[in-house]
């Protein structure tokens, strides 16, 4: 962050970070944790406890210690299987942090709000600090806020789609009624999309696949952290007027030479 930023931490349940860039779950390598830790200033690393230690790596073996695990749910169909993940995942080591993802339909990967509603409530009242991944629905992140959730992560566009800001008239809701953070989550490609999130006023965005699968996973990294900070820093600066109509000029419309 700038120096003029620099008391504009990101909290979430009492917790300070300073970049507001978050690496999701997904295409994992050891490449794309350096790049996203290194060049987009990642604090905080998604993990799907199911790959934790699959294959002949622990993916945690290669995640900075100052960073912080924030395991998910990842293959959870119903509130029941996500509890049990992150019970799991806590007796694993992996902290308090724990992302909500429930999903039954595996064409569209839409999350199941109701679901993840419930499985907030129970892990809140067990001392998770959770994060449930939802559908931008007003009325599921005010249930979500009443079951203790600790912020809520709205979809831009569907899972590695890249589309963009898809829903981002629902997602200006949650912004504007919520008083939890609000992290952008799925389907931001390219760095433009995230400071577009984060000028509208989001807490923070989390990618994976906009970056892992840029021919330059390093450079992605670092212009997608780059523009993050300037989102954010666009947004606290209050951006000017839009006119619907005609145009107000930048100098008086006075002095001219004829005159």
């Amino acid at each position: 962050m700038s120096a003029v930023n620099n008391d504009d931490k990101l909290v979430i349940a009492g917790h300070e970070f300073n970049s507001r860039f978050i690496l999701g779950s997904g295409k994992y390598s050891v490449n794309l944790i350096k790049a996203a830790v290194e060049q987009a200033g990642a604090e905080i690393v998604t993990l799907a406890v199911r790959r934790a230690n699959s294959g002949t790596e622990n993916i945690i073996d290669y995640i900075p210690d100052n960073v912080t695990l924030m395991p998910n749910t990842s293959g959870a169909r119903d509130a029941r299987e996500a509890v049990r993940i992150a019970r799991l995942a806590r007796e694993m080591g992996c902290g308090d942090f724990v992302k909500i993802e429930i999903m039954r339909d595996s064409k569209y990967l839409m999350p199941d709000n109701i679901e993840t509603v419930k499985a907030t409530e129970i892990l809140a009242d067990e001392g998770f600090i959770v994060m449930p991944y939802i559908m931008p629905d007003l009325y599921t992140a005010r249930d979500l806020e009443n079951a203790g959730a600790a912020a809520v992560m709205p979809l831009a566009a569907p899972i590695g789609s890249n589309k963009g800001l898809s829903s981002k008239d629902f997602i200006q809701m949650l912004i504007n009624e919520i008083d939890l953070p609000v992290i952008v989550d799925a389907g931001l490609g390219r760095p433009s999309q995230a400071c577009q999130a984060m000028e509208m006023g989001a807490d923070a965005v989390m990618c994976n696949t906009g970056i892992a699968s840029a021919k330059n996973v390093s450079l992605m990294a670092k212009a997608f952290g780059g523009a993050v900070k300037a989102g954010r820093q666009a947004y606290l600066a209050g951006p000017g007027r839009v006119l619907e109509n005609g145009a107000d000029p930048s100098s008086p419309l006075t002095g001219f030479i004829s005159e």
